[in-house]
């Protein structure tokens, strides 16, 4: 009898629900070493008390490297952070303007995610430093769709390079339903 056979149905639900929120780790592939550059190393006796000196393997000459080197990437900036105290303060009494506004009211997931990008990077173009992205509550109380993923999509690597740090709006500006978002120098 196999061992799926001795579950009950409560132990195969909860079982089916514990495998459905595990996500598999990621493999990493091993970097492949060219042949030939290094011989295996021998076998290690054991020490004997004689002169007999111990064999070193040979080296390729300091010229040749071990490992082809990758491309370096473009050097990419970090992921956006939380807005200074002070940052925030200056924007909610507006002592710094607000230079732009975006309402992702209407929009599916989808359309408000590149509506959101589209707008961006028009206002970093255009050279704004600070912008209010509107995302709403949601509905019933409940978190929406928008506003639980609009976090996500700021620190997305797409926006990494428009995008300098970002929270919460005052509630004059929509509470939790908006946010502040600081823009990069182009």
């Amino acid at each position: 009898m196999s061992r799926r056979d001795d579950l009950s149905s409560d132990d195969r639900r909860i079982w089916a629900r514990v495998a459905g929120s595990v996500t598999p780790q990621r493999r990493i592939k091993a970097q492949l070493m060219p042949t030939g550059i290094l011989d295996p190393a021998p076998p290690v006796a054991p020490r004997s008390t004689g002169t007999a000196k111990p064999k070193v393997p040979k080296l390729p000459p300091a010229s040749a490297p071990l490992f082809a080197q990758p491309p370096q990437p473009a050097r990419t900036r970090g992921v956006p952070e939380e807005l200074e105290p002070r940052r925030k303060r200056r924007l909610s009494r507006e002592r710094d303007p607000i230079e732009a506004r975006i309402d992702l009211h209407g929009y599916g997931r989808f359309q408000a995610q590149d509506a959101l990008t589209a707008f961006l990077m028009g206002a970093q173009a255009r050279g704004y430093r600070s912008v209010l992205v509107v995302t709403g509550q949601g509905r019933r109380g409940g978190t929406g769709v928008i506003r639980a993923s609009v976090h996500e999509w700021l620190q997305a690597p797409a926006l990494r390079t428009v995008v300098s740090g970002f929270a919460p709006a005052a509630r004059h500006h929509g509470g939790d339903g908006a946010l502040y978002v600081t823009i990069r120098r182009a």
